[in-house]
C-alpha cells in the first residue's frame, strides 16, 4: 500500500481520490449574513494588518509567525477563544484509505476550531473551522489539497464544513459540502493588506464563529 502525506497532495490528487468538484462563489452574502464591525474591531483588524506588514517589509514570514501575527489575533478578536468553541493545533487526522488506489493518506491539520456543545452525527464535537497555513511566500491556495483531505472524512458526520487556507496576506475561505460528488466552493479571496478586505475578513471570521 502506498503511504502519502496530505501535505504532498495536489488538487488533482484530491479530485481523483475523493471525487471533489470545484465551484466558485463570488459573494459571501449568499452564505453568510455579515454584520458591521464596531469601531474598536475596525481599529484592531487594521492594527493586525500593520503589524504583519512590518514583518513583510523585512523578509518572508514563516508559517509559525503567520499564525502568531494574523490567525491567532483574528480568531481571538472574532470570539473563537470563548466557550463553547475550543481550538486545537496540529491535530492528527485519521488515516484515509483509498481502496481503489491502494493508498493511505495521513497528516495533521494546523488549526481546528470545534464546538464542544453542538454535536456532529457520530462524534462528540462539531467542526466549526479548519485552517491550513503557509508561509508568506507561498500561494494561499497551496494549502487547499491538505485542507480538503482533512475535511473529507468529516463530511460523513456533518455538513457543511468551513475551511480556510492562508499565507497571512491572502485568505481563501472554502465552503465544503457532502454529496455525490462532494463539492467545495471557493469564496472570494480576501487580502489583509487591503482595508476593505481586512474588515470583511474579520466579519467572516465572526459570523462563522457564531454559526
Amino acid at each position: 500500500m502506498t503511504l502519502l502525506q496530505a501535505k504532498n497532495l495536489t488538487i488533482g490528487d484530491v479530485h481523483r481520490f475523493f471525487g471533489f468538484q470545484r465551484q466558485y462563489n463570488n459573494s459571501f452574502d449568499s452564505l453568510l449574513s455579515l454584520e458591521p464591525l464596531t469601531e474598536f474591531e475596525q481599529q484592531e483588524i487594521l492594527q493586525i494588518r500593520t503589524d504583519f506588514d512590518n514583518y513583510l517589509i523585512e523578509s518572508k514570514v514563516l508559517e509559525g509567525l503567520v499564525k502568531a501575527l494574523t490567525i491567532f489575533p483574528l480568531m481571538k478578536l472574532a470570539g473563537f477563544y470563548r466557550s463553547p468553541i475550543k481550538i486545537s493545533l496540529e491535530e492528527n487526522i485519521a488515516d484515509l484509505v483509498i481502496e481503489d488506489e491502494d493508498t493511505r493518506i495521513t497528516g495533521r491539520i494546523d488549526i481546528l476550531a470545534v464546538n464542544k456543545i453542538k454535536l456532529a452525527k457520530n462524534k462528540p464535537y462539531f467542526w466549526v473551522l479548519a485552517i491550513e497555513t503557509k508561509n508568506s511566500d507561498i500561494d494561499a491556495l497551496a494549502g487547499l489539497p491538505q485542507l480538503l483531505a482533512y475535511v473529507y472524512e468529516k463530511l460523513e458526520e456533518q455538513t457543511p464544513v468551513w475551511g480556510l487556507t492562508t499565507n497571512g496576506r491572502s485568505y481563501q475561505f472554502v465552503y465544503i459540502q457532502q454529496g455525490n460528488p462532494p463539492v467545495y466552493q471557493l469564496m472570494p479571496i480576501l487580502n489583509l493588506m487591503e482595508s476593505e478586505d481586512a474588515i470583511q475578513l474579520l466579519q467572516v471570521f465572526k459570523v462563522i464563529c457564531q454559526l
